[in-house]
């Protein structure tokens, strides 16, 4: 159990989730003094990228500081039923132990994180027996709706029947896990909604939904179209704007440029960051602003500083001096800071970070081999 005060605790959960529903339950379950479970799931399929890694890494290592115990669900199973990587389980389970060798290597604290493979629980009839009273519990077109979990927003006859199971196995797996707490980005809102509304028709808890924020691609999106008249998914998506905003901006593993990858090089970083978008004075949907905000101000123990130094010629004002992200912003929409001079220590800062996971794909043997079998796998949505 945690030895910090119950403010601080949720303070920390706070910083985590980008809306907590609701933050009064959360408190209950602090005050009940039981062990909580927070759980996250991945379909393992291609390179993790620095949201699943760094991010993932930082989020949770905050869960853990305010007295949380962390499954991580390798939903092999769940990417089956998906068609990630063709649907082809072996390859999918290499990606997901894969997924775990980058855990290692991210900093993140393992001591409290339980690594659960859908595998597993799929033999077990009594999860199954859990997944068909979750199917039962709700006409089909309520399941349909949660379908962009999956990363899909589709017409009825693109979705097949597998993509309904998947939701009913989501749900499941909260209460299967035991998981008071879903710690999902926002993007899985809807199926962790559906599990609060399922979880007392069938005897179990509401579960608190921590939704954390999802970190943007680093390439221009365009702005959603106005609300019109097509699929119950794309019609029904327009009535969160932010929440829809946010799931198109985040970035994306089948545009390789978009992200940044946990084994990229030095180079590829580099290259990645100087094309991303960052138009002078522009604080709005700017991923590289993004990338100070939720990794580089919450790594200065890894990287072992206590500032942020935006290093420059003095003929251009010489160096700049960052305490926090708030000076960042400021500085930046007042354009005190040029774009390529966040961008040259943006990327050098990165390089710092993802060393340690490139020198453990380097020297362990085991973590080589199953980057190597990754990278020769064609990925698929």
């Amino acid at each position: 159990m945690s030895i910090l005060k119950l403010e601080d605790r949720l303070n920390l959960i706070k910083q985590v989730g980008e809306e907590i529903i609701s933050e009064e339950e959360l408190v209950k379950l602090f005050e009940s003094g039981e062990e909580l479970v927070a759980y996250d799931g991945f379909e393992p399929s291609g390179q993790i990228h620095i949201a699943q890694g760094i991010l993932r890494a930082i989020n949770v290592n905050k869960m853990i500081k305010a007295g949380v115990k962390f499954k991580m669900l390798v939903a092999d199973w769940h990417a089956m039923a998906n068609n990630k990587m063709g649907g082809d389980l072996e390859k999918i389970q290499t990606v997901g132990k894969y997924f775990i060798e980058v855990w290692k290597a991210s900093g993140m604290d393992l001591s409290k994180v339980e690594f659960v493979w859908a595998s597993d629980l799929v033999k077990d009839p009594k999860y199954w027996e859990l997944v068909i009273k979750v199917g039962r519990s709700n006409a089909l077109r309520r399941f349909i709706r949660t379908a962009e979990i999956m990363g899909r927003e589709e017409s009825l006859d693109k979705l097949t029947g597998a993509m309904i199971i998947y939701s009913c196995m989501q749900v499941s797996d909260i209460f299967y896990l035991g998981a008071k707490i879903c710690q999902l980005g926002m993007d899985q809102r809807k199926v962790n909604m559906l599990a609060r509304e399922i979880g007392p028709i069938l005897g179990f808890w509401k579960p608190v939904v921590v939704s954390h924020h999802m970190l943007m691609g680093l390439q221009q999106k365009s702005k959603l179209p106005p609300k019109t008249a097509g699929s119950p998914l794309k019609t029904e998506g327009r009535q969160n704007s932010k929440i829809e905003r946010t799931i198109e901006l985040k970035m994306s593993k089948s545009k390789p440029e978009s992200a940044i990858f946990m084994t990229d090089t030095k180079e590829d970083v580099e290259r990645k960051i100087n094309k991303a978008y960052c138009p002078e004075g522009v604080i709005e949907e700017n991923p590289i602003l993004e990338y100070y905000k939720y990794i580089i101000f919450e790594s200065f123990d890894r990287l072992g500083v206590d500032k942020i130094v935006i290093e420059r010629p003095e003929k251009f004002g010489g160096n700049v001096i960052l305490h926090s992200f708030q000076d960042l912003e400021r500085q930046f929409a007042n354009k005190e800071i040029h774009p390529m001079d966040l961008k040259i220590t943006l990327a050098k800062l990165l390089n710092q970070l993802l060393d340690p996971v490139r020198r453990h794909f380097e020297e362990n043997q085991e973590a080589k081999s199953l980057l190597e079998k990754v990278k020769s796998f064609q990925v698929t949505r």
